[in-house]
């Protein structure tokens, strides 16, 4: 059974907090980021200033990253950041030491970001029967550890 994108999102969107981006046309994002879609923990529901996303969908081949072959309709890519025990659990190595060899374009299986690897990135291209679950707790983890820094720098949010 595949995940949608949509219910991916649809499950990001139901976290206390969460601020799900999704560029198009007519937004005042610029066109290679139409179609993909930004995980923040906001809970005041504005874009937070010097902050990445903790996950993100992209739908398409970017300039230096093209390794998952994401352009063919119905291939996209979904991240997340993770911390390093968690990385090194899912891939057997460390994030600053990425550096086997693997199939970036293999669909539902859990591998590091082709390029923010050793920033600590996973990736899952086209989560599957293998992969769904561990992609929803991962976003979940996530959307939490985003949270406890909002919270470190900004006290709780809203109750």
């Amino acid at each position: 059974m595949d995940v949608s994108r949509e219910q991916i999102i649809a499950t990001v969107r139901g976290l206390d907090g969460a601020l799900v981006l999704l560029p198009g046309p007519g937004s005042d994002f610029p066109e290679p980021a139409w179609g993909d879609a930004f995980f923040y923990y906001a809970p005041d529901g504005r874009i937070p200033g010097n902050t990445q996303p903790y996950g993100t969908i992209v739908t398409k081949d970017q300039p230096g990253d093209t390794a998952s072959a994401l352009d063919p309709p119905g291939r996209w890519r979904v991240n997340v950041h993770v911390d390093r025990g968690t990385f090194r659990r899912l891939t057997g190595e460390e994030p600053r030491s990425v550096g086997r060899p693997r199939d970036h374009t293999a669909a539902d299986t859990v591998m590091p970001h082709p390029v923010y690897g050793p920033l600590g990135w996973i990736c899952v291209v086209g989560p599957g029967e293998k992969t769904t679950n561990t992609v929803v707790r991962l976003l979940r983890d996530a959307h939490e550890a985003a949270r406890a820094r909002f919270e470190r720098r900004h006290g709780p949010g809203p109750a």
